[in-house]
C-alpha cells in the first residue's frame, strides 16, 4: 500500500506541485512580502503538476517501453486522462478569476513586469514544443546542453517573480530589486539547473542513442559531476558565505542554507553508480525540497 501512495505521488508528479509551493513560500518568507492568496497556491500546484505529467500522457505508444514509470502512466491511463482535465480545469478557473477580478492591476503593471511574463510563458511553451511546427518549430527540450537551464530559470521565475507580480497585482505592493533579489534568483535558477542536470544523467543511455547532446552525454558521467556539478554548487557555497558575510548573517542562518548544498555534492558523488527511477524522484527531486525548507526555516528562527 506504501509503495502505491508513493509511486502515485512522485510518479503523478503531484510532489512537483508541492515543490512549487514550497520555493515559493521560501522566497516570501525571505524577502518579506506578503503571501498571496490561498487560490494563487492552489493555481501554482495545479499548473505544474498538469505541465509536467503532459510529456508522459503519450506513454501507450511506448508500451514495450520497461521504464517503471512508463509502465505506472500506462496502467493508470484513464486516472490520468481525468486528473489532467481536473488539474488543468481547476488552474484556467483559478486563472481567470483572478485575471478578471484584477484586471485594473493588470493593466497597470509596468513593461518590465510583462515582458518576465512573456519570457517565461515562452520558455514553458517552446519547452515542450506546444507551437505548431508550420509556425514555430523549436523544442527545447531536445536543444539538450539548453534544457536545465530553461528548467531552472521556470522555477526560478515560478519562485522569485510570478507570485510578486501577483501580489503587486493583487494589492499594489512593489517589491524594489535589490541585490538580495538578485542574489536569491540566481541562488534559485543555478541550484534547480544542477538539479536538472542530474536527472539528466538518469536519462543519459536513451539520450546518447536518440543523439540528444545533454552536458552528459557530451562529457560523460564522471566529467559532469566534477567538471559542472560540483564546480557550480562550490561556487554556490562560496558566494553565499561572501553575501552572508558582508550582510552579517547569523551563523544558524548561514548553516541551514549551506544544508542543501553539501547533501547535493553528496548526491552528485552518488551518481557514479546507476540508481533506479524512484531514487532520482525522491532524493534529487527531494533536495529542492529540503533546500525551501532549510531557507524557510532560517527565516523563521531568526526574524531579525
Amino acid at each position: 500500500m506504501g509503495g502505491k501512495v508513493i509511486r502515485f505521488i512522485f510518479f503523478g508528479n503531484y510532489f512537483v506541485g508541492l515543490l512549487a509551493i514550497a520555493l515559493t513560500i521560501e522566497a516570501t518568507l525571505q524577502l518579506r512580502v506578503a503571501f498571496n492568496t490561498f487560490s494563487y497556491y492552489l493555481l501554482i500546484f495545479c499548473a505544474p503538476v498538469a505541465y509536467y505529467t503532459y510529456a508522459y500522457m503519450g506513454a501507450t505508444r511506448f508500451s514495450s517501453s520497461a521504464n517503471p514509470r512508463t509502465q505506472w502512466y500506462i496502467k493508470h491511463q484513464a486516472f490520468l486522462r481525468r486528473s489532467q482535465l481536473l488539474l488543468t480545469s481547476i488552474a484556467i478557473i483559478i486563472f481567470l478569476y483572478l485575471f478578471i477580478s484584477n484586471f485594473s492591476g493588470i493593466l497597470q503593471l509596468p513593461y518590465y513586469y510583462w515582458l518576465i511574463v512573456l519570457i517565461m510563458l515562452a520558455a514553458a511553451t517552446l519547452y515542450y514544443g506546444l507551437l505548431p511546427a508550420y509556425f514555430f518549430n523549436l523544442n527545447l527540450r531536445n536543444t539538450g546542453w539548453l534544457k536545465p537551464f530553461i528548467i531552472g530559470f521556470i522555477w526560478a521565475c515560478t519562485a522569485n517573480i510570478i507570485p510578486l507580480i501577483v501580489l503587486r497585482i493583487n494589492s499594489g505592493t512593489d517589491v524594489v530589486v535589490s541585490s538580495f533579489w538578485v542574489w536569491l534568483f540566481v541562488k534559485n535558477w543555478m541550484f534547480c539547473t544542477v538539479n536538472a542536470v542530474m536527472f539528466d544523467i538518469k536519462d543519459y543511455a536513451i539520450d546518447a542513442n536518440h543523439e540528444l547532446k545533454t552536458f552528459v552525454v557530451r562529457i560523460g558521467i564522471r566529467k559532469t559531476i566534477f567538471y559542472f556539478l560540483i564546480p557550480l554548487l562550490c561556487i554556490g557555497m562560496v558566494s553565499l558565505l561572501i553575501y552572508a558575510s558582508i550582510q552579517q548573517f547569523p551563523f544558524l542562518q548561514i548553516a541551514l542554507n549551506l544544508v542543501p548544498f553539501v547533501l547535493t555534492i553528496i548526491v552528485a558523488f552518488s551518481l557514479h553508480a546507476r540508481k533506479n527511477i524512484m531514487y532520482y524522484l525522491i532524493v534529487i527531486d527531494g533536495l529542492i525540497l529540503l533546500k525551501a525548507v532549510c531557507g524557510s526555516t532560517a527565516i523563521l528562527l531568526l526574524p531579525g
